[in-house]
């Protein structure tokens, strides 16, 4: 196989012991599948995510649906088709508000949930992974020396060297999933001042408002189109879109913001220039807002985590300018970084894998407006590359109530964990309200269409040497393995398991 094709090669390490879950903080209840990959194929990883895989640093997971304490269904949002919600539209407006007054909202904003991908969802990586390398930096060809040394105690859990996993990054103000309102009740006054005119509700008076305008125009003959350009869907009564919200400008800032997507793996000048900076900021968050003593948040897990990726930098002629692989997405404010946001660019979705920020910011909801922002970059990368049209947003976890706010941003779906195929969340809610675990696809004769039939088809990488799992196991005579590969094969897919190379020592 030798040539210019690159192979994914992972190690499996199956899923049957418990660990503590970071959501309702069982000891022993959270269950998932792990593998290390070595290196990936963003095709491969694509489509692993589209059967409920998630990656954390080079390690990738899937929740064990049926018996883990919460489960973890992944989320996608049609980034064409979004629109804000009026909670949404208050987090855009606050931040426009503070890049032109200057001033931070009063108070932290303690409702945003942490995300993403870093949750304590289960092991990480091994806990004596003994740096097992793959020395085939673009996989040029599958035969050069392969260095595999061997891992132990793959499922020990690793909770403790993790980012913290309290989830409260990426909430808006409310769930609408959740069916109640938090407003706060309103404060006793002295009743009505009998010499001022009553009250009006606010409807009416925007209503009578806009008719007065009306009538002004027909009268006076002015066109709605007030200035010289080309009218835009506002200036035609049309709701203002998300990027007109990001993109509106107030004179007089006091303030420079400016988004700048650097390529992590492999770590691009620009990457390798702001490293420093990107680390204090992920230092400082996670001491204050997870309460991580000084010497958790190390550099060494900052880059296992957060930095470390398995994919690497791929382009295509009908993909994206900035090509498909792991970026960090940085918010520069005035000159330093503020926030970084850790996100896949993948054949067919921007996926979101975490997001830091200085907690001098946090009453800016800077994980709802990093979550935006990324919406509205999945819409530009789209221009470019059409199937590029979903913003994953990692999972979805109805039985952990302050996960739910993942919902708000529609229209959206939930992968079935039996048939991998998509819903729409609004069909799913009712089901996950009478049970944690539940299959989506109602319909009783649908099954898994990419499951992998053959297990000898199986691809399997065996002294430097790519073959299907059929010769493997004949050159490898009483081989005990065949269990495990069929686990394996059953939760990738045929496609994938045609496709990545797995290791056998």
């Amino acid at each position: 196989m030798a040539g210019s094709k690159s192979y994914t090669i992972v190690e499996y390490f199956g899923g049957d012991d418990g660990h503590r879950c970071g959501y309702c903080k069982n000891e022993r209840g959270n269950f998932s599948h792990g593998m290390w990959s070595h290196t990936m194929t963003v095709q491969d990883y694509q489509d692993l995510i589209d059967r409920g895989w998630r990656r954390s640093g080079k390690y990738v997971y899937k929740p064990t649906m049926n018996k883990t304490c919460c489960p973890q269904y992944t989320i996608r949002c049609h980034a064409l088709k979004f629109q804000p919600s009026k909670s949404h539209k208050k987090i855009l407006k606050k931040m426009s508000k503070f890049i032109s007054k200057g001033e931070l909202p009063k108070g932290q904003d303690h409702g945003e949930p942490m995300d993403s991908v870093c949750e304590e969802a289960g092991p990480r990586e091994p806990s004596k992974v003994c740096h097992s390398e793959v020395k085939c930096a673009a996989i040029t060809d599958i035969h050069e020396e392969l260095t595999v040394a061997a891992i132990t105690d793959v499922q020990k859990e690793v909770a403790d060297n993790l980012p913290a996993s309290s989830d409260t990054s990426r909430k808006g103000p409310a769930s609408v999933l959740d069916g109640k309102t938090t407003d706060p009740a309103p404060k006793p006054g002295m009743g009505a001042d009998p010499s001022r005119p009553p009250c009006r509700k606010a409807k009416d008076l925007r209503k009578e408002r806009r008719l007065q305008k009306g009538q002004t125009r027909q009268h006076a003959g002015v066109s709605s189109t007030v200035s010289p350009n080309p009218p835009t869907p506002t200036q035609n009564n049309q709701p203002k879109t998300l990027e007109d919200f990001i993109n509106e400008s107030l004179p007089d800032n006091c303030h420079c913001l400016e988004v700048r997507l650097v390529r992590s793996n492999p770590p691009s000048p620009q990457f390798k220039a702001s490293f420093d900076a990107s680390y204090q900021v992920y230092k400082l968050y996670q001491m204050a807002i997870h309460k991580d003593p000084p010497d958790k948040p190390s550099e060494s897990q900052f880059r296992r985590f957060l930095c470390d990726s398995p994919l690497e930098a791929e382009y295509s002629p009908d993909g994206p300018e900035v090509g498909y692989g792991s970026f960090h997405q940085q918010y520069w404010l005035d000159g330093r970084i503020v926030a970084v946001g850790v996100v896949d660019i993948l054949p067919t979705c921007v996926s979101s894998v975490y997001l830091y920020y200085h907690p001098d910011f946090a009453s800016l909801s800077l994980g709802s407006y990093s979550a935006l922002r990324e919406i509205a970059f999945t819409r530009q990368l789209q221009k470019q590359s059409p199937k590029l049209s979903y913003y994953y947003l990692g999972f979805y976890i109805h039985s952990c109530p302050k996960m739910r706010y993942k919902g708000q941003y529609q229209p959206s779906d939930l992968l079935c964990p039996e048939t991998y195929v998509w819903v729409p969340i609004e069909r799913c809610v009712p089901q996950l309200e009478n049970s944690r675990y539940a299959r989506l696809n109602q319909d009783p004769d649908a099954g898994d269409a990419r499951v992998l039939k053959d297990v000898g088809r199986a691809l399997v990488l065996y002294r430097r040497t790519v073959m299907a799992y059929a010769a493997y196991s004949r050159k490898r005579k009483g081989s005990s393995d065949e269990t495990e590969v069929q686990q394996y094969g059953r939760l990738v897919g045929q496609d994938c398991a045609e496709r990545i190379l797995l290791y056998r020592a």
